[in-house]
């Protein structure tokens, strides 16, 4: 089992897994995630998982264009007072 892997999931071979379909799906819908295969892994997870993985990331620049303006002011230090630390010198 993966370390990654929640103590109580099940690990089910791929012939439990064919033959027991049905109950897999249902348990992948209620309980969540489903391993099988001991050798080579696989996960079996919801569709609406699956498109919330999908899901383009917003990048940084758009999020702060959205959120900065609920923020506030930010106080930003003046760059030309000497005793101003500079990093990585």
């Amino acid at each position: 089992m993966s370390a990654s892997r929640a103590p109580d999931y099940r690990t089910w071979t791929i012939a439990e897994a064919k033959a027991r379909l049905s109950e897999l799906l249902r348990l992948v819908q209620k309980e969540g995630p489903q391993y099988i295969g001991t050798k080579k892994s696989f996960v079996i997870i919801s569709e609406e998982e699956w498109r919330s993985l999908k899901r383009p990331k917003k990048p940084l620049g758009l999020w702060l264009i959205e959120n900065l303006p609920t923020v506030g002011e930010l106080e930003l230090p003046d760059r030309n007072e000497p005793e101003r630390e500079i990093p990585f010198q």
